[in-house]
């Protein structure tokens, strides 16, 4: 019938094509809501710079129209405009950039906040990413929402590569590590966060591992008490932070005495994309090195 019809409208000199309906999509995203778009989003905003660095990952940047601050890799994404800061950002801002996708971080953006974005009927996707399998599965989803073609090989060159890291750090010696995210206020990451399971995977134990919450505030005494043998911390930039020294105050600490102060460039590890395995690589090398400093000076003993 579609056939017949078009020649009768070719016969009266009216071009036919085929009518194209777009699919809609479905997700699950990481707080286990179900995501429905009519059709792969074309206009995307992102809630926090490594949700944007996903985006990229999968070869959809050219969908993004807005994205808050330190949204700074790729170089393209420095030139995105801006709604705010992950934690202050203006809804009718993100309004007027017509987004028909939202991608939220839900403990960094919080949901009440993001709740204003949801009751203008703007479709969100939230992203948690708690383990590093995580992120290739958020490589994925984000793809699909934003009908890139690239993401499943984005995907499996992540896991591929994590795969590799998993076999070369299996079964190491366990090591303490006290993972220090600020100086003032005092701050660390507890066993639920991403960047435990990447010590988790270089054979390190978190000592912080059972805190209550997801980046609590702990003290000075509190850390001499559980007496990490590593030190490892991040700071803002890609120097390593002066207040890591700090702790040379205390040369009874044992990663003072025995030198293991280390410090990985925050972008590398703190953002949830696939850049986190060059944080992870470098947290391993540090903790075999400090495993091999130990050794030695047991067998020195």
């Amino acid at each position: 019938m579609l056939r017949i019809g078009c020649k009768l409208l070719l016969l009266l000199g009216v071009l036919c094509t085929p009518m194209v309906v777009a699919q809609s999509v479905s997700v699950t995203d990481d707080l286990g809501r179900e995501v429905t778009l009519s059709a792969a989003a074309q206009r995307v905003v992102a809630l926090a710079p490594h949700i944007v660095e996903q985006v990229y990952a999968v070869g959809s940047g050219e969908r993004l129209v807005g994205a808050v601050n330190y949204s700074n890799y790729p170089e393209a994404a420095k030139t995105l405009p801006r709604v705010g800061t992950y934690k202050s950002f203006s809804s009718e801002t993100i309004l007027r950039l017509q987004p028909d996708l939202v991608l939220a971080w839900s403990s960094g953006n919080g949901r009440q906040r993001v709740a204003p974005i949801e009751a203008l009927g703007i479709p969100v996707y939230y992203s948690e990413a708690r383990a590093l399998e995580d992120i290739g599965h958020s490589l994925e989803k984000i793809g699909r929402l934003t009908g890139s073609a690239g993401a499943a090989a984005a995907r499996k060159a992540f896991e591929q590569r994590l795969q590799a890291l998993r076999s070369r750090y299996a079964d190491r010696e366990p090591i303490s590590v006290f993972y220090q995210v600020w100086n003032q206020p005092l701050q660390t990451l507890n066993g639920k966060h991403l960047i435990s399971d990447v010590m988790k995977l270089c054979g390190g134990r978190n000592v912080f591992a059972d805190a209550h919450s997801l980046a609590p505030k702990v003290s000075v005494e509190a850390v001499l008490r559980l007496n990490p043998q590593v030190i490892l911390a991040s700071g803002m930039g890609e120097e390593r932070p002066e207040w890591l020294d700090e702790w040379r105050r205390w040369p009874a600490l044992q990663a003072v005495a025995q030198e293991q102060l280390k410090f990985i460039p925050p972008d590398i590890l703190q953002r949830h994309t696939p850049r986190v395995l060059d944080g992870a690589t470098m947290m391993c090398e540090h903790l075999q090195q400090s495993r091999r400093h130990y050794a030695q000076g047991r067998q020195a003993h």
